[in-house]
Parts: structure tokens; sequence; C-alpha cells
């Protein structure tokens, strides 16, 4: 699963696969073209409403909140030094703009909406509801393998990783920084590589040996219900509202 598990049961979990997507890259587009505090604010308001209906685990979510905003903190950094505007604080050759802290602004406003919308439309569904909405989407059949056989074996490289830690660990080395660090590091690498080509080559014959024509077949099959339509209806009045208070809001080019 995506992120099923830090959600409890609720009317997000209803709604078909292919209306969340659809609704998430949309709704994403959207808000990354937002140029006022005031439209990203109503869309973050909105991301909020969708987490908040979507019943999380509010601890996990939180950190993935956090891990995100980690981030976005190097932009405050960096992007009030950088972007050229009026001085708001000026101290020798350090000049912080005030152009470089609204722009800031609007990224962490923008980022923790879409954030919030993804937490909530995207991962409350299971990987293989993921990969059977993207392929009636008409995504590309190899971008949906390479998803699903990501989400599928990420773990099992991550084990085989461990594994290879531990056995360098019990060989007595320690990481520093070092060039020895290094070219151990590089020599794990190069083994995890190697066991993730033999592993896929296994998994690939093992596919062969089932029948496997290059296509995933599935007997799962969505339909459109009342509230799906109920939810679209929403998303058109959210988009409204916040085009709204884009357009009266101050605009930063």
């Amino acid at each position: 699963m995506i992120e099923q598990s830090l959600f409890r049961a609720s009317c997000i979990h209803r709604l078909d696969p292919r209306l969340r997507i659809s609704c998430a890259m949309c709704l994403a587009i959207f808000l990354s073209l937002l140029r006022s505090p005031a439209g990203c604010l109503a869309g973050l308001f909105i991301g909020g409403v969708f987490l908040v209906l979507s019943r999380p685990q509010w601890r996990p979510i939180r950190r993935r909140l956090v891990t995100i905003n980690i981030f976005v903190l190097f932009l405050w950094c960096i992007t009030p030094l950088t972007t050229p505007g009026t001085a708001l604080i000026q101290y020798g050759a350090i000049n912080v703009s005030l152009e470089g802290m609204q722009l800031a602004l609007l990224v962490t406003l923008k980022a923790n909406a879409i954030a919030c919308i993804f937490l909530t439309l995207i991962c409350t569904m299971s990987i293989t509801e993921a990969g059977h909405a993207l392929k009636c989407l008409r995504c590309p059949s190899k971008l949906i393998f390479l998803f699903l056989f990501t989400a599928r074996y990420l773990h099992v490289i991550a084990k085989e990783w461990g594994v290879l830690f531990t056995s360098a660990k019990l060989r007595g080395f320690i990481p520093r920084t070092n060039i020895h660090t290094y070219r151990t590091i590089a020599s794990l690498m190069g083994l995890l590589l190697v066991r993730s080509y033999m592993r896929a080559q296994r998994v690939h014959d093992a596919m062969l040996l089932r029948g496997f024509t290059g296509h995933f077949r599935t007997i799962t099959t969505f339909q459109t219900h009342l509230i799906d339509l109920y939810f679209l209806l929403a998303v058109v009045f959210c988009v409204m509202a916040v085009f709204f208070a884009e357009y009266y809001g101050d605009t930063y080019v």
C-alpha cells in the first residue's frame, strides 16, 4: 500500500481512484500556478479540509509534513538572499529582499497545500488500485510497470542493503569521512546493483513461466457513483473559490 494504513475508513476511500488521481493532478497544477498569498492560503485551507475529511492518523502525517517543510526551510535560507528587489534587511553584503521573502512564503503555502491534497487523494489508495487507475487513464505502460515494481521491490532492495551493510560492520567496517569509507560504500552499492539485476532476472523468468505477456490483468472494474459526482462538484467549487481569492489578492510576479 502507498500510505493507506495511515488513514481510517472515510468517504474519500469510496471515491473512484481514477477521479482521485485526476483531481489531484489538476489541483496540483492549478495551485502551482498561483501568484498571490490569498490564493495560496485558500488552497492550503482546502487541502487541510480534505486532509481532515480523510480521517488520518495525525502523528505519522505530522512527521511527513515536517519532512516536507525541512526542505522548504532551505528556501527560506537562500531565496531572500538571492532574489533581487527591495531591501528588507541589509547588513554589509547581505541583502534580504522583500520579494525573496514573498516568494519563499508562496512556495511554503503551495508545497503544504499540494502535500495535503496528495496525502488525501493519492495515499488513501492501494498500489494496485493506483496502477489500475493509471492504466485506465491511458498512462504509458512502461511508466506503470516502473511504478508497480518499484513499490513492490523497494523494501526488498532496502533489506538487501541492510544485509550488505551489516556484513561490512561485522568485518570491522566503521563509517568515517575518509577514502576507505567512500570506496567501501561504492563497493557495497555496486554489489547491491548486481544483486538487484540478478533478482530482476529471476522475477522476470518467474513471470514468464506464469504466462506474463507484458500486460497486467485484473478482475477489478471501477465504477462511477453519485458520491464521485458530488466530490467533483466540490472540487470545481473549491477551484472557483481559490480563483476568486487569487483574482482579488495581491499578485506577485
